[in-house]
């Protein structure tokens, strides 16, 4: 069974909103990006997901990994 990942996007209201993979709504909607994150991460972390944080253009600038990576990476 795969997990959500959550994304922290930037919200067409104003602010920031953490939304699964795949869903048109949002978790939950925050007044800057820095505490958006901060709740997503808490999320992710115990989800054992990815995090994807975008930036106000939608590009993916950064991502965590809090599942059970292999490190170092196979291959």
């Amino acid at each position: 069974m795969s997990k959500k990942s959550q994304h922290v996007v930037s919200s067409a209201k104003g602010g920031w909103d953490v939304k699964k993979s795949g869903s048109d709504r949002a978790s939950k909607h925050f007044v800057t990006q820095v505490e958006a994150i901060q709740w997503a991460k808490g999320v992710a972390q115990n989800q054992k997901s990815e995090l994807y944080i975008h930036g106000k253009d939608g590009k993916i600038r950064e991502k965590n990994s809090y599942g059970n990576d292999d490190y170092p990476p196979k291959g």
